[in-house]
């Protein structure tokens, strides 16, 4: 049974082909002519909390491509015992789409239903979205090879899962944080083991980010009480103008202005935010499209 909990489930090759796809499937979406690949598939859409770009993009890019999707109400594991989910799950879904609070919760519920599973996000990794920021920055780059990512903000869902991109594609991704909140060094050496990329992490931000530098990628602070530790975190338009003049600034969203961006420098033309969230719906489709062709074998 396939899976997509992280990016690492796939091998380079499988990731290259749910990119070209998805951008098959980007130029079907535009000219009305989507193909009818889901047709048999019956979907569940369970998402904790209130995100909707995800949620949103799932359910109109299933359904047309001829999915029958439902959504299941409440939060996963409150009203029921995870234990018995993902039991009762398979007995009527082919695929489960699942945004969950708790990682462990997820890999539960995909174990259990022993249907194919996607992660539309937890606590621990993100795949999915990076997946579609991969897919915008190869198409207007041209590539992906040797691209350079500096991610600022500490090691959330978002940065984990470009780490996981780093394993699978030849790109360098650095972390940018306090140094409280850097991965453990022992940790950046496992990922770094036989991985495609490079991964590495540093306290200072000057030093991370150069003309060499490709992309400067940015996620919500934690909590309130942290702020004046990340201040000097902060991207301006000054520090997106420093990177190469095609590179691209991706503060994902939801985006806080004067906290980990400011108002300057989402008002560069650098700043590619919107138009790469087209790309979600795309390499969503992909995924789902090769999930349900690699199981039906």
């Amino acid at each position: 049974m396939r899976n997509f909990i992280q990016i690492t489930d796939l091998t380079t090759d499988e990731l290259t082909a749910i990119l070209d796809r998805a951008d098959q499937l980007q130029q079907c979406w535009h000219a009305h002519t989507m193909p009818a690949s889901l047709q048999k598939q019956r979907i569940a859409l369970w998402f904790w909390g209130n995100g909707f770009r995800n949620r949103v993009a799932f359910e109109i890019g299933a359904r047309a491509m001829g999915a029958d999707v439902s959504f299941i109400p409440g939060e996963l594991g409150v009203h029921e015992p995870i234990e018995d989910i993902g039991h009762y799950l398979k007995n009527w879904f082919s695929m489960l789409i699942i945004r969950a609070q708790n990682h462990d919760d997820l890999l539960t519920v995909a174990q259990d239903a022993a249907v194919p599973t996607i992660n539309a996000r937890t606590n621990f990794n993100h795949p999915c979205e990076i997946m579609g920021d991969l897919q915008y920055i190869r198409k207007v780059r041209g590539s992906i090879a040797n691209l350079k990512v500096v991610f600022v903000g500490e090691v959330t869902n978002l940065c984990m899962s470009w780490f996981e991109a780093a394993v699978r594609f030849p790109i360098s991704v650095v972390q940018v944080a306090p140094e409280a909140y850097l991965l453990p060094e022992n940790r950046v050496k496992a990922l770094n083991t036989g991985a495609a990329g490079e991964i590495s992490t540093t306290g200072d931000l000057n030093h991370a980010i150069s003309r060499q530098t490709d992309v400067i990628y940015t996620d919500c602070w934690p909590s309130e009480g942290l702020k004046r530790q990340f201040l000097p975190y902060q991207i301006t338009a000054e520090i997106v103008n420093r990177i190469s003049d095609k590179g691209f600034f991706l503060p994902c969203p939801p985006v806080t202005r004067g906290q980990e961006v400011s108002a300057d420098a989402l008002a560069s033309e650098k700043c590619q935010n919107y138009a790469a969230k087209e790309n979600l719906l795309h390499a969503q489709n992909a995924i789902m499209e090769f999930l349900a062709h690699e199981n039906e074998r």
